[in-house]
C-alpha cells in the first residue's frame, strides 16, 4: 500500500520540474510557497526512481520516461504533471492505481501548431523549402513548374479537435476547401465538412494533415495502402505522432512522384536531446520539410502551458481538484469554510463509501459537503468535516483495508 500523505506546510512540498519547463510554471508554483527544484534535461527510469522518492509533484515534458519501476519508489507522489499535450510517457494505469491523478496541457500549444501547419501548406504548394536550400547552396532556380495556390484547394484534416479544428479556421481564411474525418461526432466551424470515412477524404484532398493521438487505432494508420487511395501529387503533413505515418512507405510514394511532397515534424524515434546524426528515409528527398518536432515550440506556447499544467497542480495540491486529469475520477468540490478536507483514493470495490461513513458517524462528525467519483479501478472521496474531529476521520480512513492513499488539508 502507498505510505499515506498528510498535510504538510507548503515549503515542504517538494515539486521536481524536468526539461526546461517554462519559467511560468516556476513562478505559479514557488509563488505558492512550494519548494521547486529544477533540472534542465531528462532523466533516465533508475535517475528518476531515486530522485522522486520523497516528491510531492513531478513536473515532465515528453521525453522523460515515467514508468512502472519509477512510480513504485514515489512514495510520496501526489501528482504528475505533463508540460505538454501528449501523455503517453506515462505509464497511466500504475498512475492511477496508485492514487496519482496526471495532467497535461491539451489547448496551450493549439495556435502554434495550427500556424505551422498552414506556413508548411503554403511551402509545399511553392516548393520554396528547396528553393531556399539551392539559394543557400548559390544555385538560381526560379521557375512556376508545379508551384501553386492554395486558394481553392481542398485541405482534408484528419483528427478535428483542438488543433484540427484551428488548421480549419486557418485554413478557410486562405480561401481553402476543408474537409475532416474523425471517429467521434464533431461539430464543424465555419463551412468546414466531415466525410464518413478515412478513405474518402484521402480521394479527395489536395493536401492531408493528421491531427490524432497515439492509440492503437492510429499507429500506422498511414501506410502504403492509404498513400495509394490519395491523388497523384498530393501533400502529407504529419504533426501530431511518430508513429502514426509509415516512414518508409512515405519516402517511396515521394521518390516514386506519387505524392507532391510531405511535412514531417514528429517521427518513430527521435533523439533523446541534440544531436547530429539524426537518420530518416525521408531525408534528402525533393519538396520534403522535416522538422524536430518543434509544432508547439513557440515562446507563447511553452508559457501558457507552464500556467495551465502549474494551475492544475495548484488546485490539486490545495483543494484536491483532479479536473483536467487524464487517468482519473474527476472531482472539484467547492471549499466549506471552517471544514478540514479529508482525500481518500480507495480501490473501487463494493462498500467503501458505507465504511466510509460509518466511521464517520461513529465518531460524531458532521460532513460538511461530499463528493466521490469513481473510474473501473479506484474511487476519489472529497470530504469537507467538522476540525474537532478531522484528524482521528483522516486516520480511521487511511487505516481501512480498501484505501490507496489519504490526505487532510486543513
Amino acid at each position: 500500500m502507498t505510505v499515506p500523505i498528510t498535510s504538510f506546510p507548503k515549503n515542504e512540498i517538494k515539486i521536481l520540474l524536468l526539461e526546461n519547463i517554462h519559467a511560468s510554471a516556476h513562478e505559479i508554483l514557488r509563488g505558492e510557497g512550494f519548494h521547486v527544484e529544477v533540472i534542465a534535461g531528462s532523466l533516465k527510469e533508475k535517475e528518476l526512481a531515486e530522485k522522486i522518492r520523497d516528491v510531492h509533484v513531478l513536473g515532465v515534458r515528453s521525453k522523460t520516461r515515467v514508468t512502472p519501476t519509477a512510480l513504485a519508489e514515489a512514495r510520496r507522489l501526489l501528482a504528475v504533471g505533463c508540460f505538454c499535450i501528449g501523455t503517453n510517457q506515462v505509464a497511466l494505469g500504475d498512475a492511477n492505481t496508485r492514487g496519482v491523478p496526471v495532467f497535461n496541457a491539451p489547448f496551450s500549444n493549439t495556435r502554434s501548431v495550427a500556424e505551422m501547419i498552414i506556413a508548411e501548406i503554403v511551402f509545399l504548394a511553392r516548393q520554396l523549402g528547396d528553393r531556399t536550400i539551392e539559394v543557400h547552396q548559390g544555385q538560381w532556380r526560379k521557375g512556376s513548374v508545379n508551384c501553386h495556390e492554395v486558394r481553392g484547394k481542398t485541405l482534408g484534416i484528419v483528427g478535428y479537435g483542438h488543433i484540427g479544428t484551428q488548421v480549419g479556421v486557418l485554413a478557410e481564411a486562405f480561401g481553402m476547401r476543408v474537409l475532416y474525418f474523425d471517429i467521434a461526432s464533431k461539430l464543424p466551424v465555419g463551412n468546414v465538412r466531415p466525410v464518413p470515412t478515412l478513405g474518402a477524404l484521402l480521394g479527395s484532398s489536395d493536401f492531408v494533415t493528421l491531427h490524432v493521438p497515439e492509440t492503437p487505432q492510429t499507429q500506422r494508420m498511414i501506410g502504403a495502402a492509404e498513400l495509394a487511395r490519395m491523388k497523384p501529387g498530393t501533400y502529407l503533413l504529419n504533426a501530431s505522432r511518430g508513429t502514426v505515418v509509415e516512414i518508409e512507405a512515405l519516402a517511396a510514394a515521394i521518390r516514386e512522384g506519387r505524392l507532391g511532397g510531405a511535412a514531417v515534424d514528429v517521427y518513430p524515434e527521435e533523439p533523446e536531446g541534440k544531436s547530429d546524426d539524426f537518420s530518416s528515409a525521408l531525408r534528402g528527398l525533393p519538396n520534403v520539410i522535416l522538422t524536430p518536432h518543434v509544432g508547439g515550440s513557440t515562446e507563447e506556447a511553452q508559457e501558457a502551458i507552464g500556467r495551465e499544467v502549474a494551475t492544475s497542480l495548484v488546485k490539486l495540491i490545495n483543494t484536491g481538484s483532479t479536473t483536467g486529469a487524464v487517468n482519473f475520477p474527476q472531482v472539484e468540490l467547492a471549499s466549506s469554510p471552517g471544514a478540514h478536507r479529508i482525500l481518500n483514493v480507495h480501490h473501487n470495490v463494493p462498500g467503501v463509501l458505507r465504511d466510509i461513513n460509518k466511521l464517520v458517524s461513529d465518531l460524531g462528525a458532521n460532513i460538511r459537503s461530499q463528493l466521490l467519483a469513481t473510474d473501473p479501478d479506484i474511487g476519489y472521496l472529497v470530504m469537507d468535516l467538522d476540525q474537532d474531529v478531522s484528524d482521528q476521520v483522516k486516520r480511521g480512513i487511511a487505516g481501512l483495508g480498501t484505501s490507496i492513499k489519504t490526505r487532510i488539508l486543513y
